[in-house]
């Protein structure tokens, strides 16, 4: 069912127009003065009333984004991608999400430490996943392999270089040359996400079930025996 696709279509677009009414809100009030430098994300989010905004945009984004890795897992899963790869890529991803939230939950105003290490989880463990995925790319459809491999390999190695030129440009003193590769970083992880559509268009439905461990442990022989 095509439907599924919007899922990670809906998080690409909610989380550009989010990012950026964030911005505009804090260019409009004067949060942020733009002859001076440009801005960090998280700096036109540090100040009311886009702070509201800002933190809205990123819990918004880690609920629809554990949604993904959730299915993208179960999704290689039933393609018979049983390895380690495709379980330690789950745990990272959701890692990853849990970086989003909590960057977003503490502003730099408020308290700068905690919002670095959820900024640097939501970046390098995000990154981590999206390599993670690549790899797993050719475990999936074959119709969808040879373009979306070669759109998340490109995506994934302009990140890559993005986000060590951020962190290097900031530390020698160039906050608005960073803050130029942050911007740009994130918009390519909204692309990231927004792939996901090509492969959750095969999926037909997405059920999660619970069983008692009576049950799955009569399974469980039934399949023993049956063997």
């Amino acid at each position: 069912m095509w439907l599924w696709a919007l899922l990670p279509l809906c998080l690409a677009v909610f989380g550009v127009v989010g990012i950026w009414t964030v911005f505009a809100i804090a260019v409009a009030n004067g949060s942020v003065n733009l002859t001076e430098a440009v801005p960090y994300i998280s700096t036109c989010g540090s100040y009311a009333p886009q702070s509201c905004l800002f933190s809205q945009v990123c819990t918004v984004c880690t609920v629809l984004g554990l949604w993904i890795v959730v299915i993208r897992f179960q999704q290689l899963r039933d393609y018979g991608n049983y390895g380690r790869v495709n379980v330690a890529s789950a745990v990272v991803g959701i890692i990853a999400c849990a970086g989003i939230s909590v960057l977003g939950s503490f502003q730099p105003s408020i308290l700068l430490e905690l919002h670095l290490v959820g900024a640097f989880v939501a970046f390098f463990v995000g990154l981590v996943y999206f390599w993670m995925q690549l790899l797993l790319t050719y475990g999936s459809e074959p119709q969808d392999r040879c373009w979306v491999g070669a759109a998340r390999a490109a995506c994934c190695t302009f990140c890559t270089i993005l986000v060590f030129a951020m962190t290097l440009l900031h530390s020698i003193g160039y906050p608005s040359a960073a803050a130029v590769c942050e911007w740009v970083l994130v918009m390519l992880f909204f692309c990231l996400f927004g792939l996901f559509a090509a492969e959750f268009r095969h999926i037909d439905c997405h059920l999660l079930t619970v069983q008692r461990r009576a049950l799955r442990t009569e399974l469980s022989s039934s399949v023993s025996v049956n063997a």
